[in-house]
């Protein structure tokens, strides 16, 4: 349903370019992966296509079209204004089918997201120690890499834009953990930052929105997360200690916010737990606009369902603007 005579799609990027709306705050998630739970069919992501090359034209279809309409279906029954694709497999020629099913069946009332991030994350634990020692050892090639890695990234981009049917990316390079970055914020501002700014930039010249998404305690590189002109920030991490209130007011005029609602409590604490983080966080996200609701990382395998709808519920009650 249109709302102020927006339709989701219009609404969400509104609320990116902090613009002023009437009626419900828009609504997203990185990923639902509770599609089994919903409507019985496994989640596009985790399927295993290792025999995609053996089937006919007309089973491949019935798979495209079968992942296309999950994806509508979750917008449609949980009120997401977005969607993050996440294409299966993911050659290219597959990626520009999947954006033009999901546009044609959504009848492009849905803003279409695709990941899109490159530069330096949180390297896994078998990688973390020669990860440290390149960084002493040789800076220059690091950097190098980065700026290759945002070339690339920027070249693809140019191919979705010539597409058409995108509307941007999530960019998830997870930088920080709860305690706080993994690199220190001098460091971050020499590997990270630089590279973050021009792929936003690079991002934003062609016409595309850009969401850079990282958990964790991000309040000591804050300030170099928007330098990067990023549309919007997720995932405001309470587990990280991040409390929306403070960066709503440090930065809030500045970058949509988005999330904030704790998965601690959405997996683990009581239905009053649930309740008061999505009230705290449409109390604090909400005022003077350039907000979006949604959870502190997504709705994952194994987080009961009934806890998400709850969290909804206090959103369809409180999360709309007068007017």
């Amino acid at each position: 349903m249109s709302e102020g005579g927006l339709n989701p799609r219009e609404r969400f990027l509104a609320a990116l370019d902090r613009k002023p709306l009437t009626g419900r705050v828009p609504n997203f998630e990185l990923v639902f992966f509770l599609t089994m739970e919903a409507f019985g069919k496994v989640h596009p992501s985790q399927r295993a296509y290792h025999q995609w090359d053996q089937m006919e034209a007309k089973e491949r279809d019935l798979h495209r079209r079968e992942m296309a309409s999950i994806y509508v279906m979750t917008a449609e029954k949980y009120e997401h204004n977005a969607i993050l694709l996440h294409p299966n497999p993911g050659t290219e020629d597959e990626v520009f089918r999947l954006i033009d099913l999901v546009n044609e069946i959504g009848r492009g009332r849905y803003a279409l997201l695709l990941h899109g991030d490159a530069t330096l994350s949180i390297p896994s634990g078998s990688e973390m120690e020669g990860l440290c020692l390149r960084l002493t050892d040789e800076p220059s090639r690091v950097k190098a890499e980065s700026e290759r890695n945002v070339g690339w990234a920027l070249d693809w981009a140019e191919k979705l834009k010539r597409h058409g049917g995108l509307d941007g990316f999530a960019l998830c390079s997870d930088y920080c953990f709860n305690t706080g970055p993994f690199l220190s914020p001098a460091m971050f501002s020499e590997f990270v930052t630089p590279y973050l700014a021009k792929l936003t930039k690079g991002y934003r010249d062609m016409g595309f929105y850009a969401i850079k998404h990282t958990d964790g305690n991000i309040m000591p590189v804050l300030d170099d997360l928007v330098q990067t002109n990023p549309h919007a920030l997720h995932s405001l991490d309470p587990q990280g200690g991040v409390d929306i209130a403070e960066v709503k007011r440090r930065v809030g005029n500045r970058v949509c916010l988005i999330g904030n609602v704790s998965c601690a409590a959405l997996d683990t604490g009581t239905d009053d737990e649930v309740v008061a983080s999505a009230r705290y966080a449409l109390r604090h996200g909400m005022p003077g606009g350039g907000y979006v609701f949604g959870t502190s990382n997504c709705v994952y395998t194994g987080m009961r369902l009934a806890r998400y709808e709850l969290m909804l519920d206090v959103w369809r009650r409180e999360g709309n603007y007068p007017g």
